[in-house]
């Protein structure tokens, strides 16, 4: 959600420490993950909020591509300037999302939840979460294509 690997590793560590402060919160029906993922969740829109203005480097070496998720594909043509160009397409897209799409499309495909889990992380009915991941999918394929990312391509 951050665009930079520093910053997240920064965030990850904050979260970690409002979970141990905050687990007795924590509700032993539920599963662990879709905690923390809340609590990454937040700490992370926070973040966003607090550094409204900046700039987001598309050059971050997580750009890779390296992945099999459909926010890292693998392209069947194994050029690397081919991917890279790929890799920051889709950053530019994915910036280009409302928050609350960006994460719903994050926490689907790059962290495997399910649509409950992602309604639990987002404070949202699972059915608004389905709608959040349809609408980010729609949306980062119209600008994709109008990137010169098209299914022709």
């Amino acid at each position: 959600m951050t665009g930079d690997w520093a910053t997240a590793e920064d965030l990850a560590q904050e979260t970690f420490i409002k979970a141990y402060r905050n687990l007795a919160a924590f509700d032993a029906t539920r599963r662990l993950s879709s905690w923390l993922f809340r609590i990454a969740h937040n700490t992370a829109v926070d973040a966003l909020r607090r550094s409204r203005g900046r700039e987001v480097s598309l050059d971050s070496p997580d750009l890779a591509m390296e992945g099999s998720s459909p926010l890292h594909p693998r392209l069947t043509d194994p050029d690397p300037l081919e991917r890279l160009a790929l890799g920051r397409a889709l950053e530019a897209a994915l910036s280009r999302l409302r928050p609350a799409y960006r994460a719903a499309i994050v926490l689907r495909y790059d962290d495997g939840l399910s649509f409950d889990e992602i309604g639990h992380v987002l404070g949202v009915p699972e059915v608004t979460a389905r709608s959040h991941v349809h609408r980010a999918r729609k949306e980062l394929a119209q600008h994709l294509t109008k990137s010169g990312w098209g299914p022709s391509r």
